[in-house]
């Protein structure tokens, strides 16, 4: 199945023709049906995309079921289980709490017990460096420490955190700060609130697990709980309106962004910077970030800050991230951001 996900990215160059703009109601028209076709080789029953461009949705799909067995079609509004895409939120507030001198980089992080080391600074947990002398290694599991930071600077718990500080000031209506939002007692939040994330958390994609023929079964999702490294709810729509507040320095201040932004140092095999994976592609800068959720979910954000150009996916099964090397900092493993780039990059 990836040989012919691979074989289709290659092809599409020859199929479209010179002279057309990204902003071309062809091409748009023409990267749909192309996103359609690598849905339906992976067997994703479900998926929801958005490109942003100069701050504004310009193209947005549901495309397949977001319920299989209810018929119900998947919509740029249908909210996902974003697994790993909850740190770019995360990494925004760390980033809000350095710019207003809550918290430095150099600080100190304590890390769970059975971690190879016993504390770990800001920096580190941002860009998952390794320990000195070993190997990059994307390891959300570390990242998490950071939810103890974010609610250190916030006086808040993380869930409050990202609802204050994100969602409510973005007007992110169909995102919720965890699946267990509304169970955990004594709640931080209004009843109102609650009545909110409630109706958007039914209305969720359901997980399914696909096999090697490509055959959906339904599954169940990782923990309900919210950490800064997994566990958020969205949608396309919203992520697009998070995307566009990072491109106009609405959250985070040009310096910062352009640290979080620039390729890190010290290690060509390292391309993971403050929260951001980031590579080079046409001579132009690529950040991105995944979410990998094993037969239950997946996503994918990748950015253009030299075009002001955002795209998002959002899947109800693992096929975004499952086949393909993303952890080792690679976009162009994915033949989904190959299509992308290849259209609009």
């Amino acid at each position: 199945m990836r040989r012919a996900l691979v074989a289709l990215v290659f092809a599409l160059p020859l199929a479209i023709p010179a002279g057309l703009t990204a902003q071309s109601d062809f091409v748009t028209t023409r990267f749909e049906l192309y996103l359609d076709a690598l849905r339906t080789q992976a067997g994703i029953p479900g998926l929801s995309a958005a490109i942003v461009q100069d701050d504004r949705i310009v193209w947005e799909a549901g495309l397949g079921q977001q319920d299989i067995e209810a018929g119900i079609p998947v919509t740029p509004d249908t909210p996902f289980y974003i697994a790993d895409l909850t740190s770019t939120l995360s990494a925004t507030l760390v980033l809000q709490c350095i710019e207003e001198g809550r918290t430095r980089l150099e600080d100190p992080v304590t890390l769970p017990a059975g971690s190879p080391a016993a504390s770990a600074t800001v920096r580190d947990l941002l860009s998952h460096s390794p320990a000195p002398g070993a190997a990059f290694r994307y390891e959300p599991a570390r990242f998490a420490a950071l939810t103890r930071v974010i609610e250190a600077c916030t006086s808040d718990s993380l869930k409050e955190a990202i609802s204050r500080r994100l969602l409510d000031r973005l007007a992110m209506t169909r995102s919720v700060p965890g699946q267990d939002v509304i169970t955990i007692q004594p709640s931080d939040f209004a009843s109102d609130a609650l009545a909110t994330y409630d109706a958007v958390l039914r209305q969720m994609a359901r997980p399914y697990r696909v096999d090697r023929r490509g055959r959906a079964s339904l599954s169940q999702y990782p923990a309900a709980t919210l950490d800064a490294a997994s566990g958020m709810i969205s949608t396309a729509r919203d992520l697009a309106a998070f995307s566009i507040a990072l491109d106009t320095r609405t959250l985070l201040g040009e310096d910062t962004l352009a640290a979080a932004w620039s390729p890190p140092e010290g290690t060509a095999r390292n391309r993971f910077s403050l929260g951001w994976f980031v590579q080079v592609y046409n001579g132009q800068p690529v950040v991105w970030h995944f979410g990998y959720a094993p037969d239950a979910s997946s996503a994918l954000l990748i950015h253009l800050p030299a075009r002001h150009k955002t795209l998002i996916l959002l899947a109800n099964s693992d096929g975004l991230a499952a086949a393909f090397p993303l952890p080792n900092g690679d976009l162009m493993a994915s033949p989904y951001a190959r299509l992308f780039l290849s259209l609009f990059g």
